[in-house]
């Protein structure tokens, strides 16, 4: 068994990352929600009984479902991470859950079957999100103190070089599907009628059904990565290494801490009224994350590569706004760097809210917009983990403060996804959904105005 510290472990403990970062990327963000929307678009869809006149509504309140789930389950899934010895057998039970949801997608191919991808999308949300609080909390197990900064960031740049790789695979597949062997014939009939008009439309519903064929191939690609490459973390994963046996009660006992955490608070306001802003901006920030490709779909009839550019150019931009902000909150200090960002945040708001199918060139005012979300999207995650971090109580055990923290951004989720949702069903418009995001976060900027240090608090 390989030693703490060993290069290998945490070479092997980074790769998850590879492993389960295109489920965020293809599935979440990007290749999905665009099926989904060119599946549903102006139909009625039925789930549950229930007729959904509005899809995006739907698809909304089912991620609000699976990050409510996610929410419960965090602290109990801390407790068994930390109290017990069987977190290796966990983590793989999700990453399976996870990874044959998404592959499952593969049967939703019409309107009978969405029952089946609204279904796959809860899973693979549940599957994914409980299985990175078993890979995070190996980090201390897999590396020594001084090892574990340099550990973390190998395996985000492992997530982000293996999802782009896949995404631009997916990606081709999907815009000429006739070169990866994908069927865009038309029949003898239409092209012997000699009518253009006939035939241009049907090479153009051919090459679209094929391309509808080549995202289902996506999923079953994106699960089967997800599984096969995490058999390599799961192979030098130890188990067990302090020989621990379950604790009395130790199911609630992430409740229990969860809760000496909430009394604790009130002696610290400044790290309380931080988490305020923390929950509001997150409403805004990870709602946008998840539904912003069906933003561009639905509401401004943009087409499968616009939004996939759209989200790659997100990812590289993304990289240098971490950069730049983190050169920004050195010189003016944290605070001030998260305020600066949530103020482009607001910006992004207004500016869609603005953006109308009709609009000439609006793609590339989509561009331009992706590229003003990319370039404060991984500044404010990382931002606000580190400010966080800088006003923990010193005598304090940090994992419960962190596992606070990661709840309040699954609550924050559920709200966010939630009211987008239902002012789709009210108005029957993004746009407004969309403003109603900036809301939140001027909110944010409002109690982030009242903070003036970010030092340790004692």
């Amino acid at each position: 068994m390989l030693k703490i510290g060993d290069k290998k472990l945490i070479n092997a403990w980074a790769f998850y990352d590879w492993a389960n970062s295109v489920y965020s990327l293809v599935i979440s963000t990007a290749v999905f929600p665009l099926f989904y929307s060119a599946i549903t678009k102006d139909e009625i869809v039925t789930f549950l009984g229930m007729k959904w006149d509005y899809p995006d509504t739907l698809y909304s309140y089912a991620l609000s479902f699976s990050f409510l789930v996610v929410a419960f389950m965090s602290p109990i899934l801390s407790a068994i991470a930390d109290y017990t010895g069987n977190k290796l057998k966990f983590m793989k039970f999700f990453c399976w859950l996870g990874g044959l949801s998404v592959i499952s997608m593969y049967f939703f191919k019409d309107l009978n079957t969405a029952w089946i991808g609204i279904i796959c999308t809860i899973l693979a949300s549940i599957g994914f999100w409980s299985s990175i609080v078993f890979y995070n909390s190996y980090l201390p197990e897999v590396a020594h103190p001084e090892q574990q900064d340099a550990a973390s960031a190998k395996g985000f740049i492992h997530g982000y070089i293996g999802s782009i790789i896949l995404l631009l695979i997916c990606l081709g597949m999907i815009l000429a599907p006739n070169t990866f062997g994908f069927d865009t014939s038309i029949s003898e009939t239409i092209l012997s009628s000699g009518n253009s008009l006939e035939i241009e439309k049907a090479i153009e519903d051919a090459k679209n059904a094929a391309s509808l064929k080549a995202m289902r191939i996506s999923f079953v690609m994106v699960g089967l990565w997800w599984i096969g490459f995490a058999q390599i973390t799961f192979k030098k994963l130890p188990n067990n290494i302090y020989n621990r046996k379950p604790e009395k009660d130790f199911i609630w006992k992430g409740f229990k801490e969860l809760k000496k955490v909430w009394i604790e608070l009130k002696g610290y306001p400044t790290l309380r009224n931080f988490l305020i802003a923390f929950f509001l901006l997150s409403v805004g920030v990870q709602t946008i994350i998840l539904l912003a490709t069906i933003f561009g779909s639905s509401e401004l009839g943009l087409g499968t590569t616009n939004l996939i550019v759209t989200v790659l150019l997100i990812q590289f931009v993304a990289i240098l706004g971490a950069w730049v902000f983190s050169n920004v909150s050195k010189k003016l200090g944290n605070f001030m760097a998260i305020k600066i960002t949530i103020f482009i945040w607001i910006l992004v708001c207004f500016s869609a809210f603005m953006l109308e199918k009709e609009l000439k060139n609006v793609e590339i005012y989509f561009y331009a917009l992706g590229g003003l979300l990319g370039l404060v999207l991984g500044a404010i995650q990382s931002l606000t983990r580190s400010t966080y971090s800088k006003l923990l109580p010193k005598t304090q055990d940090n994992a419960t403060y962190f596992s606070f923290y990661d709840v309040t951004e699954k609550i924050a989720i559920v709200l966010g996804t939630f009211v987008f949702g239902f002012l789709i069903y009210l108005t029957d418009s993004m746009q407004w959904s969309v403003l109603s995001l900036a809301l939140f976060f001027v909110a944010a900027l409002i109690v982030l105005s009242t903070l003036k240090r970010t030092e340790h608090v004692h």
